[in-house]
């Protein structure tokens, strides 16, 4: 397996190259140069633990590590998770859920973040070299990062946070890490601005070759393949108990990446007959998929903060299939929207994707509406994608919502939907009295990139 930039630029990478080099050379993202069809091995997948599967899986694309290395990362990236099956689907109400929220920050991102700091452990060891990560998070990539790259020799981790725009919560989980590898950042501006200073600190190829960066956002093509798995286990345990040909996925999303997994895991065969997005007021992707044009706007706070984002990086990904792989085509269409903030694409989106927007309003009655019919609370952004999922169900179809983290991180948006403290967690709770550490930064790359510096000749 070969991996190509979506911009065209470099020779082809290995998949351990890929990981280590995180976004690509001339500014694009990388992708396999093929697409497994998997549909002649389904029906043997189908019984498999999630931790068997995702071994088979993710060794179609990661082929330069040896198998039983490969399993035994897997085996110790989700003996972490508090639920034997990882990411169990439970049915409430018209629709199933699946719990992506039983990592070590209750939260989807743990079931990519966790993978790929073994990932990383290993190709470091094998290498002797070190890492200093820098990241931006919109709220739970942080946590889960940092939680997963605590402690680890080799590797440093500088992430960025819009400074007062993530929950108490979100921010306490990250904060409250104190190991001397982990610097936490709270950047004066948006999710975006701290994803830009991210790009600009990769696409700065002096710094990035003298501090030798790495990326654990989505950028990173390891990311994306973790959940990928999660896609076949939810859809295998689904058609178990319905006896569906096809499933409905509904997902909650701000930065393209988790529906973009959806959308692989139908591109290799996983029989999707639609994938919903739902986005919250920040609607750029509702709007491209309802209207044709990707248009910037203005970044709002919401009750579902992971999804405060207007340009969604892995977007990119998808406009290289649209644009036939194209990778000049592709590169223009990009330069256009760096320019103008806004683009058209002369081909219409993929049938496959559906889409819709949840206000406020809607979430909150979505979340009061399951507590007091189902009595399951929903946080805020599983809440947007229900909401939004529950337009396009269909009764031969079943609907699968992902669930993405758990109610306990969004405790005051519980209140405000039921009137009632009912979103705990020990793990949580435990947060409460424990020290932090943080330093607040301008959105500067120059600022972040003094930092990482200072850091890296402190040793």
């Amino acid at each position: 397996m070969r991996y190509v930039s979506t911009r065209g630029g470099g020779e082809p990478l290995t998949f351990k190259q890929t990981i280590m080099t995180g976004l690509a050379r001339d500014g694009g993202l990388y992708l396999p140069a093929t697409v497994p069809d998997v549909r002649d091995r389904l029906s043997g997948w189908r019984a498999l633990s999630y931790q068997d599967l995702a071994f088979e899986i993710i060794r179609l694309f990661a082929d330069d590590i040896p198998d039983d290395v490969l399993r035994d990362i897997v085996a110790r990236s989700y003996a972490t998770f508090r639920h034997p099956e990882i990411t169990p689907v439970v049915k409430v109400g018209p629709v199933h859920l699946l719990e992506l929220f039983h990592g070590p920050t209750l939260a989807f991102k743990d079931v990519a973040l966790q993978f790929l700091g073994n990932l990383f452990e290993y190709v470091l060891g094998e290498t002797g070299g070190e890492m200093n990560i820098v990241a931006a998070t919109s709220g739970d990539t942080g946590s889960a990062a940092i939680y997963g790259m605590r402690g680890r020799e080799r590797i440093r981790i500088f992430v960025m946070h819009p400074h007062g725009r993530v929950s108490p919560v979100q921010e306490r989980q990250m904060t409250t890490v104190l190991d001397d590898n982990v610097c936490n950042l709270a950047v004066e501006g948006t999710f975006d601005d701290c994803q830009n200073i991210v790009k600009d600190l990769f696409n700065d190829l002096q710094f990035r070759d003298a501090c030798r960066l790495g990326a654990v956002n989505s950028i990173n093509w390891a990311r994306v393949l973790a959940q990928i798995v999660y896609y076949f286990y939810a859809a295998f345990r689904v058609q178990d108990t319905t006896g569906a040909a096809q499933v409905r996925f509904s997902v909650p999303t701000g930065n393209f990446g988790d529906i973009f997994a959806g959308y692989m895991a139908r591109c290799m065969g996983l029989p999707i007959d639609r994938l919903v997005l739902a986005t919250n007021e920040n609607d750029i992707l509702w709007r491209y998929f309802n209207t044709g044009v990707y248009s910037m706007g203005e970044v709002v706070p919401t009750l579902s903060p992971s999804m405060d984002i207007q340009v969604a990086s892995n977007f990119e990904r998808y406009l290289y299939d649209l644009a036939g792989r194209d990778p000049a085509r592709l590169s223009h269409w990009m330069a256009t929207f760096k320019e103008t903030g806004t683009l058209t694409p002369d081909v219409a989106p993929d049938a496959c994707f559906s889409s819709g927007r949840g206000d406020t309003e809607m979430t909150l009655k979505v979340i009061k509406a399951y507590w007091e019919a189902c009595g399951y609370l929903l946080d805020p952004h599983t809440a947007v994608g229900v909401g939004v999922g529950l337009r396009y169900l269909q009764e031969e179809i079943p609907l699968i919502c992902l669930a993405t983290a758990h109610p306990a991180k969004f405790g005051q948006a519980i209140i405000q939907a039921t009137g009632l403290d009912l979103a705990r967690h020990p793990l949580i709770d435990a947060l409460a009295d424990m020290p932090t550490r943080v330093r607040v930064v301008p959105a500067s790359k120059e600022a972040v990139a003094e930092i990482v510096r200072a850091t890296i000749a402190e040793g």
